[in-house]
């Protein structure tokens, strides 16, 4: 199984997968599935390099469920599993 090891302020997140079916029982195609939002740090970063020299790291850990903008990041599939490797300032919110 690969790893992924996000540099610098990047963070790896594992897309929460979206229900194809509705409470009433009506199962959506992919056309009409809303790009998910939300899913779970897998990896982050080194942090964030200052100017200066000085590294500041990241807020967020590993296990975090989170909130990401909606076209931030860039997708990856791996090992039959969705990923998107983006920079912290796109994450929104972590859930707790």
């Amino acid at each position: 199984m690969a790893k992924l090891v996000p540099i610098g302020d990047h963070v790896v997140i594992k897309v929460e997968k979206v229900k194809e079916t509705m409470k009433s029982g009506i199962v959506l195609p992919d056309s009409a599935k809303e790009k998910p939002q939300q899913g779970t740090v897998m990896a982050v970063g080194s942090g964030v390099m200052l100017d200066n020299g000085t590294r500041i790291p990241l807020e967020v850990k590993q296990g975090d469920k989170v909130f990401y903008s909606k076209y931030s990041g860039n997708e990856i599939k791996l090992d039959d599993e969705e990923y998107v490797v983006l920079s912290q300032h796109d994450i929104l919110a972590i859930v707790k």
